[in-house]
């Protein structure tokens, strides 16, 4: 075992399925330059030194180009890990992504896999509009993309060598403020922790218990889980005793563990930094207004980023992201609906 981050345990990831199997490769803005940062999260520093410059492979700012050579290289056999600055620049690669990746296995029979990770930064930092969006919501709608969000460091790794080995395109959400790299971030979230050295992975559309509780259950990826357990910490002095989720994967989603919690509950509240409309917890919404209604006790809660583009300004980005206080106001509401 080895204490990481989720930025060194991505790295590790990455480094373990570059050894162990020739046909992975790292392609990116910024990999691993002299000088350079390794990724804009530091991800990616120091892999040119043990794989070169060959397996490790620095492109121009041309996400179009990036998205291109992945798809190319997926259905030649290769197995590309793309890296790109910020999520928010995935709206430049939308074809590629959504019309050629995502489609071609089925187009061709399952002939033909397309075997690419795309790594993309997101959430909210203090970056403004076009570098701040959680474009999560974006991708669970696109059938035959996987889209993943680990926000620990045993998550982080062990769903990364899963995405790596998986034979359809994964996109891997990963918050700004929970990388713990060395490139330092306001208002970052220290989510090191006991990685195993031994090669492990974490299967897909299994979600994970982060806090157990009777009276409501929480759903929330990223950031949010984490502010959902902050938010769990402070009602449990008022009696409210909430059960915390992190999907871990969305697409799968695993709406068995949710299911089973609010069996248990009676109440539902969602939690993400997506916007509210049409964000992923409108999906699960309306999962259980069709399914497993009956379960209720309460109406479904949400709690999402207002609808509109993240504010530059520090304070008025803090209004609109979801906070621990909202978080708790819309479980109060819940407990007395």
């Amino acid at each position: 075992m080895a204490r990481l981050s989720i930025a060194d345990a991505l790295k590790s990831a990455i480094a373990e399925e570059m050894r162990r199997d020739q046909s992975v490769f790292c392609i990116g803005e910024d990999e691993d330059i002299p000088g350079g940062m390794g990724g804009a999260f530091t991800v990616t520093k120091g892999l040119a030194d043990e794989f070169g410059f060959k397996r490790v492979i620095n492109t121009p700012i041309s996400e179009i180009l990036i998205a291109g050579v992945c798809v190319g290289a997926g259905m030649a056999g290769m197995r590309p890990v793309a890296d790109l600055q910020y999520g928010d620049f995935l709206f430049c690669m939308m074809d590629q992504l959504v019309n050629q990746a995502a489609k071609m296995c089925y187009m061709s029979g399952g002939k033909v896999h397309v075997p690419m990770v795309m790594r993309a930064p997101c959430g909210a930092s203090n970056r403004g509009a076009q570098h701040a969006q959680s474009l999560e919501s974006y991708f669970t709608h696109v059938p035959g993309l996987k889209v993943i969000c680990p926000s620990t460091a045993y998550d982080a790794k062990g769903l990364m060598k899963q995405a790596i080995r998986d034979d359809d395109p994964v996109i891997v959400f990963e918050h700004k403020l929970l990388y713990g790299s060395k490139r330092k971030e306001k208002d970052a979230i220290d989510t090191s922790g006991e990685v195993p050295a031994d090669d492990y992975t974490i299967p897909f559309g299994k979600a994970a218990i982060r806090r157990e509780g009777k009276n409501i259950t929480i759903v929330a990826n990223l950031l949010m889980s984490y502010k959902a357990q902050e938010a769990a910490i402070s009602l449990a002095k008022e009696g409210i005793d909430c059960e915390v989720i992190d999907p871990r994967t969305l697409v799968p989603f695993d709406y068995e563990t949710v299911v089973e919690s609010v069996r248990k509950t009676g109440r539902l509240l969602i939690v993400h930094e997506d916007n509210y409309n049409c964000g992923w917890g409108a999906q699960l919404a309306a999962y259980f207004a069709e399914h497993e209604i009956f379960l209720l006790d309460a109406p479904i809660g949400r709690v999402a980023a207002y609808d509109t583009p993240i504010p530059f300004s520090p304070p008025l980005e803090s209004y609109v992201i979801p906070s621990k206080e909202r978080i708790e106001e819309a479980a109060r509401a819940l407990m007395k609906a």
